[in-house]
């Protein structure tokens, strides 16, 4: 079934996320007034809807953070869930906060009883290298029915084809000066193997997933640190928005479900 995501789920986010408008920063409180929600936003908001009490959940690749930017969500979303897992080859997985378990290697090489009816890749799908491998390990840990969803950056947009184009060594310096924050120990190398839709939906199928929904997020983080520039960015985000022109830098955000019936 696909995710009804409403508004009054966005808003309700950013006021958990971020706080009153008139008591929040002037991005946050901006990005409202356009009617603008980041893509880590609709991601935070779409998972929320997936974890119940009865859910067991392994985050692929997800270091220290579950949401890094919203730790009240991260908490109570470990709290409220049966188990949480989270499965990383470095070893900030050692610095989370709220997993139940805590396992510094690759997903791949991940062994457990465990069968997971969630499992979340935050921006870790762009590192891939051997896309099959990954998946024919979620296929093997999931339930039957069990979802899996994927938010990860589109290969087609204009930041990463200079990503991929730039030499690794220069990448964390990159990011600092856009986005000005961030440590180099959280900087990976990118391979960009799942990053398209086509691709998305080719892999999964072949492992036994069904797509259920799939979402283009306009992300408008380029100048989100620069006052003048970032108004302009909204200004030209809304006015293709309202002619129906997609905006040029955008994520991925893929909903799959597994058709196994073992």
């Amino acid at each position: 079934m696909p995710v009804a995501l409403t508004e009054d789920d966005l808003y309700r986010l950013f006021l958990t996320k971020y706080g009153a408008p008139e008591t929040t920063g002037w991005s946050p409180r901006r990005r409202l007034r356009f009617g603008y929600y980041q893509p880590s936003d609709h991601y935070e908001a779409i998972v929320e809807k997936f974890v119940t009490s009865g859910t067991k959940w392994v985050d692929v690749g997800g270091g220290r953070a579950i949401f890094p930017d919203n730790e009240k969500l991260s908490q109570e979303l470990a709290q409220r869930c049966a188990k949480f897992v989270a499965v990383d080859p470095s070893a900030n997985v050692h610095e989370h906060p709220y997993a139940h378990e805590r396992h510094q290697l690759l997903f791949e090489e991940f062994e457990t009883e465990d069968r997971f009816d969630l499992a979340t890749l935050r921006m870790v799908a762009e590192h891939v290298v051997n896309p099959d491998v990954l998946l024919a390990k979620l296929a093997h840990l999931m339930t039957p029915g069990g979802t899996v969803i994927i938010y990860t950056i589109n290969k087609l947009s204009p930041v990463p084809i200079i990503t991929y184009l730039t030499p690794f060594s220069m990448h964390f310096r990159m990011k600092k000066l856009i986005w000005g924050g961030g440590e180099e120990k959280d900087t990976f190398p990118v391979a960009y193997k799942m990053n398209t839709r086509r691709k998305l939906l080719r892999q999964f199928s072949r492992h036994g997933f069904l797509e259920t929904d799939f979402f283009y997020l306009d992300d408008l983080s380029v100048f989100s640190n620069f006052k003048l520039l970032n108004y302009g960015e909204l200004v030209l985000w809304k006015c293709l928005n309202s002619v129906g022109i997609p905006y040029p830098e955008n994520n991925l955000l893929g909903i799959y479900r597994s058709t196994s019936e073992e």
